[in-house]
């Protein structure tokens, strides 16, 4: 299980090289124990349970496209990025990060 110090070591990181934590994706376990003092430090992100402990983080990217990433927290570093155009529909995003989480959860559970 995935220390809540290590959670913030990997947020750090991300945040040093210009990311944006959007969301916190952890397992009820995980939920339970500390997003709770998580949630308290970071309250603009959305805390949810999931199958998984993952983060997502954006930043802007190329010339008018935004990066996606969704970050595996575990100590051993596994993520999916992926960039999409600044004006693309809320909804077509909304999808998008969806299939992303789903191929992460998919890829970690095997």
């Amino acid at each position: 299980m995935i220390t809540e110090q290590t959670v913030r070591e990997i947020i750090a990181q991300y945040t040093k090289h210009g990311w944006n934590l959007r969301r916190v994706l952890l397992l009820p376990e995980t939920y339970d124990e500390f997003a709770a003092s998580l949630s308290a430090q970071f309250e603009d992100v959305e805390f949810s349970t999931s199958e998984v402990d993952a983060a997502w983080f954006s930043r802007t990217s190329k010339k008018d496209r935004v990066a996606w990433e969704i970050r595996h927290l575990r100590e051993n570093p596994f993520a999916l990025i992926e960039t999409f155009d600044e004006s693309i529909d809320p909804d077509e995003l909304s999808d998008s990060l969806h299939e992303m989480e789903s191929k992460l959860i998919e890829r970690l559970l095997k």
